[in-house]
């Protein structure tokens, strides 16, 4: 029997306001997999992961996570599915209030009913897997950049979910430590059997961790391949992106016009 997709994605379509955002976006991702997001600034990488995330819901089409179809979920269904998923922020989104142990424990102590020293063994040992042993005690302003993501991917993967959505992991991050993250997603892919949506424009963290890449432009998915078939494609758009090609842009000023009044409208 063939394995089934643990997300699916079928003619989704989203709107901020008037204007439409994605425009009947297609997206499968295979256990085991790590799938990168790929494109530009405004291409609808974020959007499509608050969908994925059930932060957003579609304004047309369906998304099934872990076989629960989000646009009919209950909040009971959409809170143990949040369970079986990871997610760790661009930015970190460490509480600064709370030690770094403390931090990878909390969704434990909010979800689970375990004892206080299994908790802290279980975290302890996450942030040993992301190579922050002994880290624990320290507060989150008193890290590096790169500490601070490697922190906030303990707690995404504290309670071991089958899926892990990771946002912009290399942003802000100089390239040694950004070769570090990329080689850790590769490890917590093939020691802890999980699949992994990573969100960048960052090409090079891109072509080195991903099985399948999905390049999205203004909100349509140019193409769905291996990172030899994104190198190889002849659509001039992809190739743009990967040759930091930029683009004439022609400034039609009655269409602008009719665009604002629109929007007042």
């Amino acid at each position: 029997m063939s394995e089934q997709p643990l997300i699916e994605v079928t003619g989704l379509q989203a709107f901020y306001g008037k204007r439409r955002i994605l425009h009947g976006v297609d997206f499968r991702v295979m256990p085991g997999e790590i799938r990168v997001i790929m494109g530009g600034s405004g291409s609808g990488k974020s959007t499509l992961l608050r969908h994925l995330l059930g932060l957003q819901a579609p304004a047309a089409g369906h998304i099934r996570v872990l076989g629960v179809d989000l646009a009919i979920a209950t909040a009971a269904e959409k809170l143990r599915l949040r369970k079986l998923i990871g997610v760790s922020f661009q930015g970190g989104a460490l509480f600064t209030s709370m030690s770094v142990g403390d931090n990878v424990a909390l969704p434990l102590r909010e979800h689970t009913r375990l004892d206080e020293n299994t908790i802290r063994i279980m975290s302890r040992l996450k942030l040993e897997v992301v190579n922050l042993g002994g880290f624990q005690d320290l507060m989150p302003a008193q890290l590096s950049g790169g500490m601070v993501k490697r922190a906030a991917l303990a707690r995404a993967i504290v309670m071991d979910p089958k899926l892990l959505f990771f946002d912009e992991p290399s942003a802000g991050l100089d390239p040694v430590v950004s070769a570090e993250l990329d080689e850790l997603i590769l490890q917590l892919r093939d020691a802890l059997r999980m699949s992994i949506v990573v969100v960048t424009h960052e090409l090079e963290s891109a072509f080195k961790i991903a099985d399948t890449i999905t390049v999205l432009d203004h909100g349509h998915v140019l193409m769905t391949g291996t990172v030899e078939q994104v190198r190889a494609s002849e659509n001039e758009r992809i190739q743009d992106l990967l040759n930091r090609r930029p683009r004439e842009v022609e400034v039609n000023v009655d269409d602008y016009l009719r665009r604002l009044t629109e929007e007042e409208a």
